[in-house]
């Protein structure tokens, strides 16, 4: 089965933002393998797709991090059903938006590959499916293959808290060995089909303290986590693979030496994902996310941009809160991009993420109970509809390029108010004020 437009035949591919402050936007969309159902259409977005594009268009936007659903377009291993993502694709180019397509979001794999990220049949299935996309639509001017590679294989391989539930360094060792030849090879075969096109890879973008440096000390711990955050993109690049590091020494002893064999691939953007709780602090055997002493953005955007050489976006950041919370952490974010900026970080884009709320992330994707999660531009009503509350008027303000020091920087809500504390501190040159009133739906707790 196949869509009626494949706009196979458009010539144009469009460039991503040059250095600067252009705002990007982005769509939710990850799949619950166990429940079957997709945070977007738990967010009304297929309904309510055209409204969404419209409050995109109309503020000047237009680069959009979108989803290619797989489990939409192979339902089972013979075929392929492009009706939604040729409409998709078409009304964003007839419209001008340039799609940052997304082929893997954490786990929005198809659900015949019963073992997810495990199973035998993961890498053919996904190379198949990706080759299929490039084939489709090779005027796309930018992709990712997979979404958060690090991030989605640690939760899932770890933590034990995504399918295939493993845990350990054996588990998230498991997974990328399974999970890195095929993105490797599928990325080789984008970069033939697709010569023109710009590989964003995108993941977490973290920073890990503590005081201390003897073993067992936080300061230790933070060590083996920095260098933890960059081992699957070093993996796949080959960078700086030697002995002596302490996590991919880890993967080493685990017997996963083959995993620094694994054939190289090229980025050519890369994207950072920043929230508060991408730092961390480990101090008398805890660890506190947001960290109480955070660096900011600007330093660890500063630390990815040097290490790999690269450019780099903000493809995501938010924060669960009120309206006027997600305003100040707007104004925060802003303003560290623009220092990011001012010390040569070539940073191509700013992405508050997603565009409208998305669902049941206060639970991690564990419930599927389409709960609204308030982080998005758009709030999302009970009933499916798009709120467009006092934190919109802001983010239109912002995307049509007010200066930082004109937006808003109100004093915090609980719970933002005790999480973001370490945040506030280096914020004295604020001009801060109390809210006039809480707008929006309470944050999820």
């Amino acid at each position: 089965m196949s869509g009626s437009r494949p706009v196979s035949d458009r010539n144009s591919i469009l460039p991503l933002p040059p250095v600067g402050r252009t705002f990007l936007a982005g769509v939710e969309s990850t799949h619950h393998p166990a429940a079957g159902v997709d945070v977007l259409d738990l967010g009304g977005h297929g309904e309510q797709w055209q409204q969404d594009l419209n409050h995109l268009r109309a503020n000047g936007v237009r680069h959009l991090r979108t989803p290619i659903r797989w489990p939409r377009v192979q339902r089972d291993p013979g075929t392929f059903d492009w009706t939604e993502t040729d409409r998709l694709l078409g009304e964003l180019a007839d419209n001008d938006v340039v799609p940052i397509v997304d082929l893997l979001h954490h786990t929005s794999y198809p659900s015949w590959l019963r073992d997810g990220f495990r199973d035998p049949q993961f890498g053919p299935a996904f190379l198949r499916y990706c080759e299929a996309v490039a084939t489709r639509y090779p005027w796309l001017g930018a992709y990712t293959l997979f979404n958060e590679p690090f991030a989605t294989l640690f939760l899932a391989g770890h933590e034990a808290l995504w399918p295939p539930y493993s845990r350990g360094i054996d588990g998230f060792a498991g997974l990328l060995a399974n999970v890195l030849p095929p993105l490797s090879e599928a990325a080789q075969c984008w970069r033939e089909l697709l010569p023109q096109a710009q590989h964003v890879w995108v993941d977490t973008c973290e920073h890990h303290a503590g005081p201390g440096t003897d073993a067992g000390s936080g300061g230790a711990y933070a060590q083996m986590a920095n260098d933890r955050r960059h081992v699957v993109l070093d993996l796949a690049v080959g960078h700086d693979l030697r002995p002596g590091r302490p996590f991919l020494d880890q993967l080493v002893a685990a017997g996963y030496e083959a995993l620094l064999e694994v054939p190289r691939l090229q980025v050519d953007v890369l994207g950072l994902d920043y929230y508060s709780h991408s730092e961390w602090w480990y101090e008398g055997g805890g660890a506190l996310a947001p960290s109480p002493h955070p660096v900011g953005f600007a330093a660890v955007a500063e630390q990815y941009a040097d290490r790999y050489g690269v450019p780099v976006m903000l493809t995501e950041t938010n924060v669960r809160g009120f309206d006027t919370d997600r305003a100040t952490w707007l104004r925060y974010m802003l303003e560290q991009y623009e220092v990011a900026l001012s010390r040569g970080v070539p940073l191509h884009g700013f992405c508050w993420f997603p565009h409208v709320d998305s669902t049941d992330w206060d639970s991690l994707l564990a419930r599927c109970a389409g709960r609204p999660d308030p982080v998005g531009v758009l709030g999302l009503s009970a009933d499916g509809h798009r709120r467009r509350g006092w934190f919109a008027t802001v983010w239109e303000q912002a995307a049509a390029g007010a200066p930082v020091e004109s937006l808003p920087a109100l004093r915090l809500q609980p719970p933002c108010d005790t999480q973001l504390a370490g945040y506030v501190a280096e914020l004295d040159h604020w001009p801060w004020s109390e809210p006039p009133a809480v707008f929006g739906s309470p944050p999820c707790r």
